[in-house]
């Protein structure tokens, strides 16, 4: 146990107090939490003028959130990782790729049972970007909002959040630049994930 085998010792890893980012890397990539942070924290943001980003009913669970099953093959998550080289039958799954933020992000709200109110009724993992009335994927929507400098929320039902705790069910609507969730309940402890990540859950 304490000496290890040959094949472990004879393992290539890079040496140093800090982590060596690979930047081809699809698996594990750099998040960007502690970028720019400094030591006087801004105040903080009033949310303004917000767009609704997603409509639900009750229940909506952390699977639905942040699934972690397979990457469909038209997704964002699909389509960022075809862009570096991935082929389909390696996507592996949400859950395998949980050390990567920018598949995570794009795999937010991607459950293809989704049900979103701004539809109609309609199941997927789509909604309606508001200023133009498109009908587009949660994440490409979001993007589109963020680089618009728009803030947006989330509106749902009862036990919003329950299932297994999941954190990138917080960590995923925060990088899709969500700043409120308007619920009428919230499952405990998603509740103090969305406010760790910033998220106001009212």
């Amino acid at each position: 146990i304490t000496q290890g085998n040959p094949m472990w010792n004879s393992l290539q890893v890079p040496t140093g107090t800090l982590y060596q980012w690979d930047p081809n890397s699809t698996y594990i990539h750099e998040p960007p939490y502690f970028k720019n942070m400094s030591l006087d924290p801004p105040g903080p943001h009033g949310v303004r003028d917000a767009y609704c980003l997603l409509s639900f009913g009750d229940s909506i669970t952390t699977d639905h959130i942040s699934p972690a099953g397979s990457i469909h093959k038209e997704s964002p998550a699909a389509r960022y990782l075809m862009e570096r080289g991935v082929d389909r039958k390696d996507f592996n799954s949400y859950g395998s790729r949980r050390g990567n933020d920018e598949v995570m992000a794009r795999g937010t709200f991607a459950n293809i049972r989704l049900v979103n109110k701004l539809l109609n009724g309609e199941v997927g993992p789509k909604t309606i970007h508001i200023p133009t009335g498109e009908k587009l994927y949660v994440y490409d929507a979001a993007m589109r909002y963020k680089e618009a400098g728009q803030d947006t929320i989330i509106l749902a039902g009862a036990e919003y959040g329950s299932g297994s705790s999941r954190d990138w069910a917080a960590k995923g609507p925060m990088l899709l630049g969500v700043k409120a969730v308007i619920a009428k309940s919230f499952e405990r402890i998603h509740r103090s994930n969305l406010v760790g990540m910033g998220i106001i859950p009212l």
